[in-house]
């Protein structure tokens, strides 16, 4: 695809003026811009500047213009040829980590990628702890918002020292994507609507605005995609540029599992969308040895002869399991037999105890590391709400598991999970591995693809429109299906064949 971003940078060689063409130099700059761009807004900063400028470039000058979604502005004025300093920035908001891509935008080459803590956890680990934080307190909103912009410039300045290019004079537009929360703490908006009844949010859908009102130091614009309700954010809109589900015909499950679960389902003739609570189990949040994927943490676990073999991030002693970690590990437990369908431990078989000052059954993964019982109750869960999600909506749509031709598992946690350990768990659906697609963080993706082709910001108008939307929160009997779901793989183990062959093979067949 040809690209036509939301930014150009144009050399001009200006006629002076003379006697016979003495007309405002205002209008001297724009009609030599009008055959390309048609009418432009000239912004005051630019105007102010441009007579004296232009003088003493000898007319030579670089025009760097700023769509709006609606016309171009000329937002800044340089002397000489710049066009080859032509940058842009698309960036994934998550409630713990920021990412953000420096992009060249006229070859559309990513020069630079990097991400870092979003600094509103300092303000509480789950978005709902901030939400509380701020709610009827202004002045604390702002502090959150200012956080969100601290968090970007850490990033701006890394990007800065490691590529030598500068981010207030080279770059000129953003492209966000993040959920509705994150989008609400951006633009110093309330969030406390997008957790309570009646869930009427201050906005799904941003304006498009100007860096520097937003306290960006940029010249052009922002872009923030919309979201589709509440609990359905402009990550998963972005998902959906990203993978290209609304456009193709096979028909696709898309799910982006987290505290919360999205789910989308469809291809260019329909998408049914939902959301609900899945758990922060797969985020390390209730597991009582569970941390993010940093250094230290274990994020990959093999039993062996009733040994655990262990991979940490950072080649280190391990500090405690991440998500890839725990999903790993229920799973061997469950291979070994040390964990029964239901996911209890099985005492008396295994070598559990019971550590000191705990009333209940754990493994010692590794040294002074337990995982406890109620860990893995509490993972059950998220994997229950996610796979009953899909479930659900296929049961709506009168469609098998069959039908469906690509199962995509997006964010961090879909990128890092093994398909293996996710099927025997019963995380992810017992299909070929080869339709079980991990594409890692579509959400940043998205955000390229947008700020590289404007033509997206119609399209995902037209998806939003296209799009229906369940509350699973608000499903009768939602709960009840998921009590089958909560089994490994799940009650109805006949849907797991390849789980099924493994236990087989140990001697541990189910009946």
């Amino acid at each position: 695809m040809t690209i036509d971003s939301w930014s150009r940078k144009r050399y001009l060689i200006l006629e002076p003026p003379t006697e016979e063409d003495n007309c405002p130099d205002q209008e001297r700059l724009l009609r030599s811009l009008r055959p390309e761009f048609h009418q432009v807004i000239l912004e005051l900063p630019v105007l102010r500047k441009m007579s004296a400028l232009c003088q003493e470039a000898c007319w030579q000058v670089t025009a760097s213009l700023s769509w709006d979604g609606y016309r171009w502005h000329l937002v800044e004025l340089e002397k000489g040829d710049t066009t080859q300093r032509h940058y842009g920035l698309c960036a994934d908001l998550g409630s713990t980590t920021l990412a953000l891509e420096l992009i060249h935008m006229d070859t559309g080459e990513v020069l630079y990628q990097t991400s870092g803590l979003n600094r509103q956890t300092a303000y509480g680990e789950d978005i709902l702890t901030r939400i509380f934080y701020c709610k009827d307190h202004p002045e604390r909103l702002e502090e959150l918002r200012r956080e969100t912009l601290e968090s970007f410039q850490a990033l701006f300045d890394r990007a800065e020292e490691e590529t030598g290019i500068s981010i207030s004079r080279d770059c000129l537009n953003l492209v966000v994507s993040g959920n509705t929360t994150m989008t609400h703490f951006l633009y110093g908006l309330d969030p406390f609507p997008v957790f309570a009844a009646p869930y009427a949010v201050r906005t799904l859908a941003p304006q498009v605005y100007r860096g520097e009102e937003l306290g960006f130091p940029l010249k052009g614009h922002v872009y923030s995609y919309p979201s589709k309700a509440n609990y359905l954010g402009g990550d998963i809109l972005s998902g959906m540029i990203a993978t290209g589900i609304p456009f193709g015909e096979e028909l696709c499950v898309f799910l982006d599992i987290g505290t919360n679960g999205e789910l989308v389902i469809g291809n260019q003739e329909f998408l049914i969308s939902g959301a609900g609570a899945a758990g922060p189990a797969l985020e390390g949040g209730v597991v009582k040895t569970g941390m993010r994927a940093e250094p230290g943490a274990v994020d990959r676990v093999e039993l062996r002869e009733g040994q655990f073999h262990l991979h940490v991030l950072g080649e280190q002693e391990p500090r405690g399991i991440c998500g890839s970690g725990i999903v790993d590990l229920i799973a061997q437990l469950f291979l070994e037999g040390w964990l029964d369908m239901r996911g209890k431990l099985q005492e008396g078989s295994t070598p559990l105890i019971c550590p000191r000052e705990e009333q209940e059954l754990a493994v010692e993964y590794g040294p002074g590391l337990f995982f406890y019982q109620s860990d893995i109750d509490e993972f059950l869960k998220t994997k229950a709400a996610a796979n009953t999600m899909v479930e659900y909506l296929l049961r709506q749509l009168g469609l098998q598991l069959s039908d469906i031709q690509r199962f995509y598992v997006a964010g961090a946690f879909g990128t890092h999970i093994s398909k293996e350990a996710g099927v025997t768990v019963g995380l992810y659906p017992d299909i070929p591995r080869d339709q079980l697609i991990l594409p890692g963080n579509t959400s940043l993706d998205g955000a390229r693809q947008m700020l590289l082709h404007r033509e997206y910001r119609e399209r995902v108008e037209e998806i939003l429109d296209k799009m229906e939307y369940v509350q699973f929160g608000a499903v009768e009997d939602f709960l009840q299906i998921m009590v089958a779901a909560t089994a490994i793989p799940h009650t109805e183990y006949q849907r797991y064949p390849s789980v099924m062959e493994q236990l087989a093979k140990r001697g541990r067949p189910l009946e």
